[in-house]
Parts: structure tokens; sequence; C-alpha cells
């Protein structure tokens, strides 16, 4: 099997499942009992959390254990704005975000009558900061951005725009910083909110983060219990919490290592396929890129009968975020990059990792290419 679909999840780390199915065994105890086998798991837990928040540079009380980044998002923006609806009704995102993101403004928009601007993207994915100068004004309250593109890789400049929203001591700033943790140099700095998720760097699934700046307060969306401070009501998922410092901890192993190395398969797939791929276009830029993400249309092709195809190879790639997957329409992200239908509705998305190999990149681009002639001998007999 060759996988290169690391961006919409990651295989386990043979670490972390031995540790966590041995908690699973031992430590099934509710964290909110008052018996010593749950505080033993409680204790646990705020390890975790202690150790986690020392990763991240921040305090152990600013981190929210949840479900998994799409919660971490929803719970941020919502959550910011319906604390602070007082002070205005206006917020600010991108057209290019993630769907737990887009659509938590929509339905802010649609359901509680929020203003929601929109920052267009060039086409590259960048967002411009004279947009989001102009964007803001007096009832702005909450700028919520990701750090890196899910579909293309693209690199919002987060640092430049913490300096525009460090003026506005109003003004939230909330970033999904999914796609960025394990890859590319992180600061918390300057960020009131930020999501993560662990099965995107090699942890468990239904294991997220929420980091949230201790002069933040947030309506909570999941009411009736006392854990994570009152703004998550629920048993604890506590072997699940428990392995996450491990988890970050595996990751950020040997960084700059694993940066390099991906940075080297990325740029030899980027050569093989602009040398043998004649149709390809890539839609990831040359510029402010995470290296993990290549974003290619092959034009002339539907992409979901290539993905299948190399599927039937045991090679296995996307055609955009999981999330959206199922969905027949044109990705909204290339769509917003101005892209033109042709190039827009025939992309296909290759991610990697540190696991990645030179062997697998060239038995891949060969197998692509193998695809690409038997499929077009088909149409043509």
């Amino acid at each position: 099997m060759i996988y290169l679909d690391y961006v919409a999840t990651t295989p386990l780390n043979p670490q972390v499942y031995e540790t966590y199915t041995k908690l699973l065994k031992d430590k099934f105890a509710n964290a909110d009992s008052m018996y010593d086998l749950g505080l033993e798991v409680e204790l646990l837990m705020e390890k975790s959390r202690l150790l986690t928040a020392k990763m991240l540079g921040v305090e152990k009380d600013e981190l929210i254990f949840t479900s998994g980044a799409s919660e971490a998002n929803n719970m941020a923006i919502k959550g910011t704005a319906l604390q602070y609806w007082h002070r205005g009704k206006h917020v600010i995102t991108s057209c290019i975000e993630h769907s737990s993101v887009y659509e938590s403004f929509k339905e802010l928009e649609r359901v509680f009558g929020f203003e929601v601007t929109y920052l267009p993207v060039d086409q590259h994915g960048l967002i411009h900061l004279e947009d989001l100068k102009q964007a803001l004004k007096e009832e702005t309250i909450l700028v919520s951005l990701m750090y890196v593109n899910n579909e293309v890789g693209t690199v919002f400049p987060i640092e430049e725009v913490k300096k525009i929203i460090k003026q506005y001591p109003k003004i939230k700033l909330h970033v999904d910083m999914v796609q960025a943790l394990g890859k590319i140099p992180i600061s918390l700095e300057d960020v009131d909110l930020a999501s993560f998720s662990a099965h995107k760097i090699e942890g468990l699934k239904g294991s997220g983060l929420l980091y949230k700046k201790r002069n933040c307060q947030l309506v909570p969306l999941i009411s009736g219990g006392q854990q994570e401070q009152g703004l998550r009501g629920g048993t604890s998922n506590a072997c699940t919490n428990i392995v996450f410092a491990k988890t970050l901890r595996l990751a950020l192993e040997n960084f700059e290592m694993k940066q390099q190395h991906v940075k080297t398969f990325y740029l030899y797939l980027k050569d093989l396929i602009q040398q043998n791929i004649t149709c390809a276009t890539i839609n990831t830029p040359d510029h402010d890129l995470s290296y993990h993400i290549m974003n290619v249309s092959l034009v002339g092709y539907k992409p979901e009968v290539i993905v299948h195809d190399l599927e039937k190879k045991g090679i296995y790639i996307s055609t955009r975020s999981a999330c959206s997957s199922k969905q027949n329409e044109v990705s909204r992200v290339l769509k917003m990059m101005h892209l033109s239908e042709e190039v827009a509705s025939s992309a296909i998305r290759i991610s990697l990792s540190s696991l990645t190999t030179k062997e697998e990149i060239e038995i891949f681009v060969r197998e692509l290419q193998d695809s690409l002639t038997n499929l077009k001998k088909k149409r043509t007999t």
C-alpha cells in the first residue's frame, strides 16, 4: 500500500497505540469520581494537559480537550460570538476555510443575525492584509483564519495578522492550526483561541484540543457538567485525553529533520510530475506553502475516476478535504482561487509525511502516468 493522503488522517503511532490500549484496560474509571481509581485517572489526564501546555508554551488552564478540531472550531467561533455579541455582531473569516469554520460562520449569519465578512483570496489562495484592515470596524468582535489551507497547502500570514488584530483589544483572534501543528513552527503568542487535532499527527481520531487564552470567555455549546471548566459537559474521554501529550511529543520529535524530509520529497514529486505528466497543473503556490500538501489538476480527467483507478493499485490519494469529499460540486477553495472550471474540476490532492519514501513517490508517479494513459484509451475507443 502507498498512502499519500496524510492530510485526511494519519496512521496511529505504535507508541500511542500501546499506551492507549493499556489505559483502556486499567484506567477505565470516570475521572470525576471521588474514589482513588477515578482520582488517579483525573491526575493522569491533568498531567497530559500540563505537558501539552508546556510544549505549546501556554498555561495548563488554557487548554480544553475536545472530540476533535471540528468541535474546537465550533466552540471557539460560536462560543466567542455569543459571549461578546453585545459589543458588536460583525465577524470576519476567509472564503476558503475548512467546512467546520465556514459553516459555523454561515450559521451565525443565518440563525443569529451576525454580519460576516468573508475575505477573498488571490490565485495562490492567500488573503491580502489590506483586505483584512479594511474589513475591521467598531462592531467587529472576532477574526477566525486558518494557518494552513487543507486543500492547497497555502500558509496564511498569521504573524502579520496578529500584529493587526493586536491594535484592536476588543477583537478576538481564532486560528485553525490543524494542518500546522507538527508541520510548521507555530506560536500562540497574541492568539486568543486555536484549534488542534490529534489524528493529523499520528494520534487518535475523536481527539482534539482548543487553546483559549485566560482572558477570553466563551458561551458553552455543551452544557450539563463541570468538565473542562464548565465549557464542555459530559464524561471525559480520559484515555484519549491522556495520550494527547504523548502524541504531540512524538510529533514534535526531530521536528527540523522531519520538515526537511517532507520538503525534499515534495520537491522531488513536483519535479517528477512536471517532467512526466503533461496535463498536470500544480495549484499549490511556489511560496507561502506547506510542503505536506500538493494540489494538482489533471485537465481533461475526472479526479474521482483517477482516485479509484489508483486505489485498485493500492495507492491512496484524495480529491479534496475529507469533510467535503462526498460532494460532487467543484471545490469551494479552488473556485475562490479564481481557477478556471476546467482546472478546478480536475484537481487531486496528494499529501506527504515524514513516513513518505522516495520509492513511494516514484511508484505513484509511474502508476499515475499509466492510469492516465489507460483512461485516455478508454475514452477514445
